[in-house]
């Protein structure tokens, strides 16, 4: 298995923690978002991580290589001069990554109860797999009732995003994304006429049509957004009741 950890946000919703360090490092559990991460993908059969840097993107090189990348192979996809968000950061980190397997990718900020290998090994038959909850948002990804990938809306302004003219969001079943997902390298191609800084869902609401995107909705699914400060607590909690 290989993955990616996004890691070079800003953090700005965990100011002031995230004025001195990058959110990678924020510690819950006595450790930093980034081991819990890594510690999971690990368990799960990854091999190969690659993790991209931003803000003090020194101090999460330094902190992986104090701990000797915790026995895995771990390459940095350096975005210092250039934030590139979540679209572009994967392409900027395309030629990392062995060519005919899929890519499992992680949000450094998400704690959940997701079986990973579970989820990479049912996402073969897929060019992108994205792991949805139930949970209530104001965003929400749209699928047919084969869960493929046909849209999104924002339901408190109505805005809807789709290649599909006319989508009938009424008729479409409604998930929040965790920040999981699988992708097939095979997409890297439809990056080409993207720009250098994009978001990962907005590329997939250009090539849904084409491609085979499907949700994974996981009943069970417990899942943490450490996003802002008063998450923190929760986190906790979260680390000590699931692990």
């Amino acid at each position: 298995m290989q993955a990616m950890i996004f890691a070079a946000g800003l953090g700005t919703r965990l100011k002031p923690l995230t004025d001195t360090m990058p959110k990678a490092l924020v510690p819950v559990g006595g450790k930093p978002l980034i081991e819990h991460v890594i510690g999971k993908l690990k368990a799960s059969g990854a091999e190969r991580i690659v993790v991209n840097v931003h803000h003090f993107a020194r101090q999460v090189v330094d902190y992986l290589q104090e701990n000797a990348n915790f026995g895995i192979d771990v390459s940095i996809s350096d975005e210092s001069s250039k934030l590139l968000d979540t679209g572009g950061g994967l392409k900027k980190a395309a030629p990392l990554f062995v060519p005919d397997a899929p890519i499992l990718i992680h949000n450094v900020d998400i704690l959940s109860n997701v079986d990973l290998r579970w989820l990479y090994e049912n996402s073969k038959d897929c060019d992108a797999t994205l792991l949805v909850s139930e949970r209530k948002t104001k965003r929400y990804l749209l699928f047919n009732d084969e869960m493929r990938l046909v849209g999104w809306t924002n339901i408190e302004t109505g805005e809807v995003k789709s290649p599909y003219k006319g989508l009938d969001v009424s008729m479409c079943k409604m998930y929040a994304f965790s920040g999981i997902h699988v992708f097939s390298p095979h997409l890297f191609p439809l990056m080409d006429g993207f720009p250098d800084k994009f978001g990962i869902i907005d590329f997939y609401l250009k090539v849904c049509s084409g491609a085979v995107i499907k949700g994974c909705l996981k009943p069970d699914l417990r899942l943490l957004d450490v996003g802002k400060l008063d998450t923190l607590a929760e986190a906790e909690r979260f680390i000590a009741a699931n692990g």
